[in-house]
């Protein structure tokens, strides 16, 4: 009987002492870089509000940079606003700059909503050794992504971009199912607005264009475009050629979601009444704790392959541009 409470007292023992060292383990210290997207709210919100029902644990927004492009109307009409509800709702320190932010914590994330500015923002940062996540789009041009990934891989640093559309849970549960097979196709859909300083998909479309490189994977070959004011349709030729589509909405009833076509089955989803945000920051809070990236750097340059080449295609009237 001693023996056997000697093992129980030795058990619980144990199991205070790693209790105690999950509850002590310190958030991570996260800046946020450009206040001028509805995105630095939602992401505060749920990082730092511990009784909010979508709350993530494990991190903690501790200061931010407004940052703020002049020539953009998404930002120049709402940092302020945005700036003002980060620091009185939720009291995160306001910085004047990136370099004081830096100084502050551990990790950032990158929000700014002009793609323009996103490398010379990330210079920095990467330079400091600090994780990153870049939210969407990650630059505004092909050449601006491939640079950003070439500076973190040369230092070591983790960094990477995704839009929320990669992991809401009816995507994820469907292509789990190992009954359905392989994928052979699908057609992707969500808004499309633009904005005259990035190429058209990269601003808005980027969301839809994710959801179908989730299912479809990077192995992009050539894609085509047709575009109308209202509309575009971008179908892209896949290895095994298999076929992709994206259909980009601005005129009519807009929304986010895709049929996938497998071996065994079709299937459609769209996001349910879930928080889109939570998933993401999931994954950006874990990557921070993992040093790991849930999206390959290859992948998303094939996104941005993609979008590049359909900027060609309908600069040429629709012609089939080759990839890769």
């Amino acid at each position: 009987m001693i023996k056997l409470h000697l093992i129980t007292m030795a058990v619980l023992g144990l199991a205070f002492f790693v209790g105690l060292s999950f509850a002590s383990e310190k958030p991570i210290r996260i800046g946020l870089i450009g206040l001028d997207t509805s995105h630095a709210p939602h992401f505060t919100k749920i990082i730092n509000d511990a009784n909010d029902k979508d709350h993530v644990p494990g991190g903690k927004i501790v200061c931010a940079y407004p940052g703020g492009s002049p020539d953009v109307k998404a930002s120049y009409t709402r940092v302020d606003k945005f700036t003002a509800q980060i620091r009185d709702e939720y009291h995160v320190e306001i910085v004047d700059d990136i370099p004081t932010l830096l100084k502050k914590v551990d990790a950032v994330i990158l929000t700014s909503v002009d793609g323009r500015v996103h490398l010379k923002q990330v210079k920095p940062v990467i330079a400091a050794g600090k994780p990153v996540f870049i939210d969407k789009p990650m630059a505004a041009s092909l050449a601006d992504v491939k640079e950003i990934f070439r500076l973190a891989d040369q230092a070591g640093v983790l960094c990477w971009s995704s839009s929320s559309l990669r992991f809401f849970p009816e995507l994820v549960e469907v292509l789990h199912d190992k009954s359905l097979g392989k994928v052979i196709g699908c057609d992707a859909y969500s808004p499309a607005h633009l904005e005259p300083h990035h190429p058209d998909l990269f601003w808005y479309a980027v969301h839809g264009v994710e959801t179908l490189f989730t299912v479809m994977g990077p192995d992009i070959q050539a894609c085509t475009r047709t575009f109308t004011e209202g509309t575009d349709i971008v179908t892209g030729v896949w290895d095994n050629n298999r076929l992709g589509t994206f259909r980009g909405i601005r005129e009519g009833k807009g929304g986010y979601g895709a049929t996938i076509f497998f071996e065994n089955g079709i299937r459609h989803v769209e996001p349910g009444k879930g928080s889109l945000y939570k998933p993401l920051i999931e994954k950006i809070i874990t990557s921070f704790k993992t040093g790991k990236p849930p999206v390959s750097h290859q992948e998303t340059v094939a996104i941005f392959e993609f979008m590049d080449a359909a900027q060609k295609s309908k600069e040429e009237g629709g012609r089939l541009v080759k990839i890769r």
